[in-house]
Formats: structure tokens, C-alpha cells, sequence
């Protein structure tokens, strides 16, 4: 069974790169209300994403109706990021700091979005603040982990991520999507790999049929 690379955008780049589904709008919205030892496992976390300045791992996305798909994820802050889809697809997602361009190969297709008007701007950018243009509805704090869920201030309509973390040590594990019908897409991480240095190169995007009669959005 194929898959659009679409549901892994809508996924993969509400976290950073990557634009969200969009959600029956609400008349407000309504910050968590956190204790004194809430907010200071708010400020740790804040803290972590700010460090993690290069990622690289595999993930396994699932969706609701038990649909799964595995891949590969680089992340470079501020503002790059790499998701290449295991064989047999050949869809990719490249965010090159300007815009996600989104590689369909199926429809032999090439789609960009402007990265700062989605949420996938909030993991790209530096400094990541869980405050301001971003607003915190939910915290809840489990044994081994903890969950953070955001949406965007300015937008009740824009779409609900929830960042999944395992505690001691602090360390980001998945993140999931609401999307427009209420289902809910996750991205575990797996073989998270820190400090990478990334060839450049990495985060241009080329189409496979560069050369032919497509021309290379990378500059």
C-alpha cells in the first residue's frame, strides 16, 4: 500500500519542518495551567530543544487506521531539515531555511510551502520558545515520560501538536498530529543520534529528474 508523502508533512513538519491540517476552529484559546513544578519540566524542555542543534534518526509513522511507513530524518538548526521515505517510495521533504519543497514521486510532482506559515517553523527556529506565538494547552507528566501539547497563539484553527518525551535522561521520542477529522498521525524517532555534521548538500533540493525537464529548486 502506498502513501502520500503528505501525511508524513503533516506529521513530520508541524514539528519542525514541516503545513498543519487544519482543525475545526475554536473561539479560544485556553493555556494549561501549570503547578510551580509543571512549569519548571516546561522550562527543562525548552532548555533540550534549544541544545539539540543537529538530530538524525529513523522513525516509523502510524496512522489510525494502523497504516505504517518508515524513513529517515535529518535536522539542522536553525531552519534545515531532510525526510527521505524507505524503499520502495521515493518521496522525499527537504526544509532549506525558505521553504519545505515536498517531492511526490508518484505524480512526478514538486510542491513547496512557505516555512514560516506552519508550526514547522517552531522546531527549526533558534531560539524554540514554548511561549509567545506559541501557546501550551496541555502538560501531563507520566513514570518515565512526559507530554506537551501546542498550538499555535495567533490561529485556534491551525492544527495540535503533541511533543512526546522520555525523562531521565530528558529526550525527545515522538510527536503527533490532529488532523481536520480528528484521527491522529504518529512519528516515533528511533536511533535519535545527536551532533551531527551534515554535508550542506543535504538540505538542497534536486528532483530526481534534474537535468531532464524539471529545473532544481536548490540555489
Amino acid at each position: 500500500m502506498k502513501y502520500s508523502s503528505r501525511l508524513l508533512f503533516a506529521a513530520v513538519i508541524s514539528l519542525s519542518f514541516l503545513s498543519l491540517p487544519t482543525v475545526a476552529a475554536t473561539p479560544d484559546i485556553k493555556p494549561a495551567h501549570l503547578s510551580v513544578e509543571e512549569s519548571a519540566d516546561v522550562s527543562r524542555i525548552e532548555t533540550y530543544l534549544n541544545e539539540m542543534k543537529s538530530i538524525s534518526a529513523d522513525f516509523l509513522q502510524i496512522d489510525d487506521g494502523g497504516g505504517m511507513m518508515r524513513g529517515t530524518i535529518a535536522i539542522q538548526r536553525p531552519g534545515k531539515m531532510r525526510v527521505n521515505y524507505d524503499a520502495p517510495s521515493k518521496d522525499f521533504i527537504i526544509a532549506d531555511g525558505t521553504a519545505v519543497h515536498i517531492w511526490n514521486d508518484d505524480l512526478q510532482q514538486q510542491t513547496n510551502v512557505d516555512q514560516g506559515s506552519s508550526l514547522a517553523e517552531f522546531i527549526l527556529r533558534d531560539p524554540i520558545k514554548l511561549n509567545g506565538d506559541i501557546t501550551v494547552t496541555k502538560f501531563q507528566r507520566f513514570p518515565a515520560k512526559m507530554e506537551l501539547t501546542l498550538v499555535q497563539a495567533n490561529d485556534a484553527g491551525a492544527g495540535q501538536l503533541t511533543l512526546v518525551f522520555e525523562d531521565h535522561p530528558l529526550k525527545l521520542r515522538q510527536w503527533k498530529v490532529l488532523d481536520a477529522q480528528g484521527r491522529t498521525t504518529g512519528v516515533n524517532l528511533e536511533n535519535m543520534r545527536e551532533g551531527i555534521a551534515f554535508p550542506a548538500k543535504l538540505f538542497y533540493f534536486v528532483p530526481p529528474n534534474f537535468g531532464t525537464s524539471t529545473k532544481s529548486a536548490a540555489p
